[in-house]
């Protein structure tokens, strides 16, 4: 029996956060409205992208509220 496993992993970057009239639910920070981009490898190699805005906490990194 022959068991082929591939590696696929996804990272989420953070571009261009500008700050924005909000507070935490959950800590009470600032928040932030950042550009997240999420990039799909398999093996290694990128193959699908996504790119969408949120209102992120700044010193828990909750997301507060996502942006299609």
């Amino acid at each position: 029996m022959v068991c082929i496993c591939f590696l696929v992993d996804q990272r989420r970057t953070k571009r261009n956060m500008k700050p924005v009239a909000a507070t935490c639910s959950r800590c009470g920070s600032s928040a932030k409205v950042a550009d997240i981009e999420t990039s799909t490898r398999f093996c290694k190699i990128p193959f699908h992208w996504k790119s969408r805005k949120a209102i992120v906490c700044t010193f828990c990194g909750a997301t507060l509220k996502s942006y299609a």
